[in-house]
């Protein structure tokens, strides 16, 4: 159920805006400066496309039958310390896809999406606290 949930609220976001990641890459620059930097040479958003397919896909891993989330989470870690990137961005990286969603959605964005994704952000962040404890 969750599943659907999520699938329903991200399509309502593509028919809003298209492809979401400038917005929400511009909210995470925005809370998070530094890191900015990392992506200087990604001129046409493709990494940055990539690393948000990723996360969706790790998180719709992780609201269903949960193959590979934990192992891509740890993995993307690892990854992303070695260029300086602290596991705490990720969490927050959740939570601005969230606040673009609604943000987005506006009066569209309903109790049931809310609790969904509220729902997931907080597993993803217990996930992680488990990975880098």
């Amino acid at each position: 159920m969750t599943e659907a949930v999520l699938i329903q609220s991200m399509e309502l976001v593509a028919t809003r805006v298209g492809d979401p990641v400038p917005l929400i890459y511009e909210r995470l620059f925005a809370a998070n400066p530094e890191l900015r930097e990392l992506f200087m040479l990604d001129t046409d958003d493709a990494v940055k496309g990539n690393m948000l397919a990723q996360l969706i896909e790790c998180l719709m891993d992780l609201a269903g039958d949960r193959h590979f989330a934990k192992g891509l989470i740890q993995t993307e870690v690892i990854n992303h310390n070695n260029l300086g990137v602290p596991p705490e961005v990720f969490a927050s990286f959740v939570e601005t896809v969230v606040q673009t969603f609604r943000e987005v959605l506006g009066s569209e964005w309903t109790e049931e999406f809310e609790a969904a994704w509220a729902a997931l952000a907080q597993e993803f962040e217990a996930l992680l606290e488990t990975e880098t404890a």
